[in-house]
């Protein structure tokens, strides 16, 4: 049997540990899992529900995040997840389960807020940015951005994996997103989390 080392790093949220398996996770998009009930779609992520301890999960294209229910330490819950972790990859079992219909989001196909036709190019602008300078510095805390709609001016986005519930994700976004989206697209004056 080959021998597997599952790598473990902080993020901003002290809730949330990133577990690096060595492999690819998810070959595109991320999937987050925000309850038991999402989970059923993955055996793993049903698994790390059942520890009890667990309240989400997010699979990112080499990693898996996992948040801790308030008030859990890490020093006793991070045996558990490491032995599910590495049952799961050195057994090469599926993440989802067959004809799971739920098995990949990707990015901004839920659209949810405004989105005119005439502000297409404006729209562009925003979901490559987001996509090329912003998700890439998130998923290395453990996390995802979704584009989720441009309306007078706003930009609407959603927080996953360990950057949801972050006590500095409102910063990130206000100083570190906003900023940035404001000086490449004047159209923007705002950006809110949803």
């Amino acid at each position: 049997m080959a021998y597997m080392l599952i790598e473990t790093e902080t993020t901003p949220n002290p809730a949330t540990l990133k577990f690096l398996p060595g492999r690819t996770v998810m070959e595109a998009g991320t999937r987050d899992f925000a309850s038991p009930e999402e989970a059923d779609a993955s055996p793993l992520a049903e698994a790390l529900f059942g520890l009890g301890d667990v309240t989400g999960v997010f699979f990112g294209k080499d990693f898996v995040s996992v948040t801790a229910a308030p008030g859990v330490e890490w020093r006793g819950l991070k045996p558990d997840v490491l032995a599910l972790l590495l049952d799961h990859f050195s057994a090469n079992m599926p993440l989802f389960k067959p004809g799971s219909a739920a098995a990949i989001s990707v990015p901004g196909d839920d659209t949810s807020y405004g989105d005119d036709p005439a502000d297409a190019d404006i729209v562009e602008q925003i979901k490559d940015l987001i996509d090329t300078r912003v998700r890439p510095a998130v998923a290395n805390d453990g996390g995802d951005i979704i584009y989720r709609g441009f309306d007078k001016g706003k930009v609407f986005l959603q927080m996953q994996g360990a950057c949801s519930g972050c006590p500095s994700s409102t910063a990130t976004l206000k100083n570190g997103i906003e900023q940035l989206l404001k000086y490449y697209v004047p159209e923007v004056t705002e950006v809110r989390s949803i």
